[in-house]
């Protein structure tokens, strides 16, 4: 329990500190007329392009009007590299290309591969399918440009965290379907968020006031992809924005019997089963498209999605969306390379660089990743 108390009390000073308290400050700036609360936060937490890289070269360009910003390796290479493209987390709603400097950075200098970061559209501005029409746009120009960034086309990896994730695993899904293009050579999927069906998931109960995502926030980030506002918030926590025949055509995929006893220890109580009105249902039904809820896709195109890594924290309420879709992977037969945390908590891999603040057990995770891009 000790140290139970000391990482949740050491995840609260990194939130203090570090100013994720943004959206309470925004708040305040808002109601004297001074700014959006929503400007205020994504301004705080923007970050901002480093200096000149001793060992990379980087370009900030632009793949089919999708602002992105490549990183390549200044040593010279012997053969084509392998060409890794990120999609940022922040709930479809935060983040940019200079917020995830430091783990491009990493990843290129660390893997000696050439690393695109997509600056797609957010949310509520821009809704869902613009986010992940920005991720495949960006991925398919770059599948078909590679060879001119020194990028072996048989070799390009498609990777996100969190939001990112998600966008990830949908444009891979979707890029099976592709003839036209090389074959995505493997996935890396950090903590992502794979559907948005039920929020009573193990996980989600045991860890729902976790910092730094808890469970409320997830899903008003769903929302706000989905439509731009926060309407039937309650009804998707409650779980009945969806009728029960919907719910039970996905439970052989979304059912917490998939997830291991060991997940369960913490605690779990089962939901039952609440209908929907129609009005909710139709109001946020592309919840259950593939591309929204990659989890939720067909099983022949999961048997052919490529070699992944997944990477999950064991307090993150979307734990249990990456350990089911790593079980429906498995089934599929595509081998998976998994790596849990077990103190780890949501976003934790983004604290690998910050001097006192830093988590070993972040930059370890980055290093899982690193180390199975070398071995691609």
């Amino acid at each position: 329990m000790l140290l139970l108390f000391l990482f949740y009390l050491s995840v609260f000073f990194f939130m203090l500190i570090s100013g994720l308290f943004h959206s309470k400050q925004g708040k305040i700036l808002e109601k004297l007329g001074l700014c959006s609360q929503l400007g205020f936060t994504r301004y705080m937490r923007q970050g901002k392009k480093l200096g000149e890289d001793p060992k990379l070269f980087i370009k900030d360009l632009q793949f089919g009007k999708v602002p992105v910003r490549i990183y390549q390796p200044r040593a010279p290479s012997a053969g084509r590299r392998r060409g890794v493209i990120y999609f940022h987390g922040g709930g479809w709603m935060f983040g940019s290309i200079n917020s995830y400097e430091p783990i491009c950075r990493y990843i290129a200098r660390e893997s000696e591969s050439v690393v695109v970061s997509v600056e797609y559209r957010l949310a509520p501005e821009h809704t869902y399918p613009a986010q992940y029409e920005d991720c495949l746009t960006s991925t398919t120009h770059f599948m078909k440009t590679a060879e001119d960034y020194g990028v072996d086309p048989a070799c390009i990896i498609i990777s996100g965290d969190s939001a990112g994730g998600n966008l990830a695993a949908a444009v891979c899904q979707t890029l099976v379907g592709r003839p036209d293009l090389p074959k995505v050579h493997a996935q890396v999927l950090i903590y992502p968020c794979l559907q948005a069906i039920d929020f009573n998931l193990p996980s989600y109960q045991q860890n729902c006031a976790v910092p730094i995502l808890f469970r409320e926030r997830t899903a008003f980030y769903v929302l706000q992809y989905l439509k731009g506002d926060a309407s039937f918030l309650e009804d998707v926590l409650e779980g009945c924005h969806m009728p029960v025949d919907v719910k039970l055509k996905f439970r052989k995929w979304l059912s917490a019997d998939n997830i291991p006893k060991e997940f369960k220890v913490r605690g779990y109580k089962p939901k039952v089963p609440i209908q929907s009105s129609n009005e909710v249902y139709e109001a946020v039904k592309k919840i259950c498209e593939p591309t929204f809820s990659p989890l939720l896709t067909e099983d022949a195109v999961v048997r052919q999605l490529p070699e992944s890594f997944i990477l999950t924290c064991e307090y993150d309420v979307l734990r249990d969306d990456a350990l089911l879709y790593k079980k429906r992977l498995e089934d599929g037969g595509v081998p998976v390379t998994w790596y849990h945390i077990e103190n780890g908590f949501h976003g934790i891999i983004s604290l690998f660089d910050k001097g006192r603040l830093s988590f070993p057990a972040g930059k370890k995770g980055l290093d899982n990743i690193v180390n199975f891009l070398r071995s691609l």
